[in-house]
């Protein structure tokens, strides 16, 4: 009966493959695990101020530190500003806007812009050596956003102004 039980638990053995070899795309499809390096993105991220050191001013050199790390073609032009501040119970708010675009020699003024939303966010229950919380928005979404987990993507800054003069095509042709 030894050799029985031998016989059956290493023809199970046989069945499960060893741990590097457990991913079945790897092994049927070995350009899909080339696609996947790819695809991963490396998330770049800044050293944010702290809340003590925060001006309105140091918010924008920070989103143009930010942005500066982001992926982008050099065609695209931007300009930032600060929009507003908002006081909450918990925490102040900083509104900010980068306004995108890409002029050519053809047009100048490009047709469409895309508009990247910022809020930075001082805490006023964390001290004042913690540093502040930043998040954006494109504007053609509600989608909010963490630069420290999501990595800006150029295609959205194309999608937007893609929508927005096909929109503004179909509104002339009426």
């Amino acid at each position: 009966m030894d050799k029985e039980e031998e016989k059956a638990a290493s023809e199970e053995k046989d069945h499960i493959p060893p741990e590097n070899e457990r991913s079945g795309t790897e092994e049927c499809l070995p350009e899909a695990k080339e696609k996947e390096k790819e695809t991963k993105h490396f998330i770049r991220n800044i050293l944010w101020t702290t809340a003590k050191n925060f001006t309105v001013e140091r918010g924008r050199q920070q989103i143009e530190e930010l942005i500066s790390t982001w992926d982008i073609h050099g065609s695209w032009l931007h300009h930032s500003e600060f929009l507003k501040q908002e006081e909450l119970k918990d925490s102040k708010r900083y509104h900010y806007r980068a306004c995108w675009g890409i002029p050519t020699r053809r047009k100048p003024i490009p047709q469409a812009t895309a508009s990247v939303y910022f809020v930075i966010v001082i805490s006023k229950f964390r001290p004042d050596t913690a540093p502040v919380e930043v998040f954006y928005r494109l504007e053609s979404s509600r989608l909010i956003r963490r630069p420290e987990q999501c990595q800006f993507r150029e295609k959205w800054l194309k999608d937007i102004i893609e929508n927005k003069i096909a929109c503004t095509e179909r509104l002339a042709s009426r």
